[in-house]
């Protein structure tokens, strides 16, 4: 998998191409909390050239909603991240700071299933999912 950025107005773009599984998961963490602490606070997530996503995929899209609504995910002492299940309460503000563009079939039809779809704006065109940021 490859990880690229890109911004517009004031939001900055992950690019993501390939799978997004157990073997890379961690690195799509890592590149969105890097921006996250260079100023970054719109994130839109580019699916457009990811086939696949795993479980564990899908708990790195969530992590980043955590990343972006403020919140801490590192563990305590220094250690590994923690997750936990979606709250709605505390996630809420995710939905204004992260964002979907353009996933493929396949990986819309696992946001919907497992209820991410509901959670996430999800956009098919970049300028209309530039300016749902406001400014």
């Amino acid at each position: 998998m490859q990880i690229s950025f890109s911004k517009q107005a004031n939001v900055t773009i992950m690019h993501l191409l390939g799978d997004v599984d157990s073997s890379n998961y961690t690195e799509v963490i890592i590149k969105a909390q890097e921006a996250y602490d260079d100023g970054t606070r719109n994130l839109l997530l580019d699916l457009t050239k990811v086939p696949y996503v795993s479980s564990a995929g899908l708990m790195a899209l969530h992590t980043l909603a955590r990343i972006y609504s403020g919140q801490s995910i590192k563990g305590k002492d220094g250690g590994r991240p923690t997750f936990r299940a979606i709250n709605p309460k505390e996630d809420a503000t995710a939905r204004e700071h992260v964002k979907l563009l353009g996933p493929q079939a396949a990986v819309e039809q696992v946001l919907d299933v497992i209820g991410l779809k509901q959670f996430f704006e999800i956009f098919t065109d970049l300028d209309t999912a530039v300016k749902s940021f406001g400014s």
